[in-house]
């Protein structure tokens, strides 16, 4: 296949480097970032740059750029999308994206579906990307009435191909209700945790759980800002949760009641042990 990557960052760089370790395929690339562009070149992560010339010769396309760059950047370039192409979004956020691109696709006659690989680092970029990123990782994707089964038979052999263990299937509300629950709360979380002037101040005093809640913290504001805000109403909800959680453990401190707070750690162990390790 030509494999056609719009954004090659941490996403869509280890998209572009796994496919050439694993595949025989052709990976054409583009980035905003001429640096990028020529460290995607150098290390062999693409093969030549995507360009109007060729996108017309993509059997897929893999967008992996902001949700509202993306949008932009199909609709500029849709008529330029040949029927038999195969168009994947990897953004963030699902409804705000297959809302507005569907009827894109529709329009002009090629294959639209919304996806969303669940891999990642704190530090994002080309550096970062890595042709491993995603061995053992779920990717999800975001059919509808008008997906066929081919098409799902094309893009299950291509992710497994390149590393993922499984294909989750969804629709892009119940993506964005339980992404804001899985990643995009635990980000606020890590943000406002490591605000604390202790944080300044451990040096010596800190250990695996202090990096576990403060990786995350290492974001990129701008894309997150983005996505926090394509699905306010589910973070909202999820917010409010944790903060009233939250409340619950500061009452029992300050009433200097050690049962109530034994049975409020009993209740978050044991919902791990059901939750699982993933």
């Amino acid at each position: 296949m030509n494999v056609g990557i719009v954004g090659l960052g941490l996403i869509g760089g280890s998209m572009a480097k796994s496919t050439k370790v694993r595949t025989s395929h052709t990976v054409w690339g583009v980035d905003l970032d001429h640096e990028t562009m020529t460290m995607a070149r150098m290390s062999g992560a693409i093969d030549a740059p995507l360009t109007d010339e060729n996108l017309g010769e993509c059997d897929l396309i893999l967008v992996a750029i902001c949700p509202s760059a993306a949008i932009e950047w199909v609709k500029t370039h849709a008529d330029k999308i040949a029927p038999k192409t195969i168009l994947v979004d990897l953004c963030g956020v699902k409804r705000m994206v297959v809302e507005a691109l569907a009827p894109v696709a529709e329009q002009h006659g090629f294959a639209y579906i919304g996806g969303h690989p669940m891999a990642g680092r704190e530090r994002g970029g080309f550096t970062s990307s890595s042709d491993s990123l995603y061995v053992g990782a779920s990717m999800i994707l975001t059919p509808d009435e008008r997906t066929d089964m081919q098409l799902l038979e094309v893009l299950k052999a291509y992710f497994l191909d390149i590393g993922f263990a499984t294909l989750t299937f969804s629709d892009p509300e119940e993506h964005d209700r339980i992404i804001a629950f899985t990643s995009q709360l635990a980000h606020i979380a890590s943000s406002a945790y490591v605000k604390s002037p202790e944080a300044q101040r451990r040096r010596g005093f800190s250990a695996g759980s202090f990096q576990d809640m403060t990786r995350v913290a290492r974001l990129d504001e701008d894309m997150w800002t983005e996505l926090f805000m394509a699905d306010s109403d589910y973070l909202i909800k999820e917010l409010d949760i944790l903060i009233a959680n939250l409340n619950e453990y500061a009452e029992a401190l300050k009433a200097g009641d050690a049962q109530r707070m034994r049975t409020l750690l009993k209740e978050g162990k044991d919902r791990k042990a059901t939750a699982g390790g993933n």
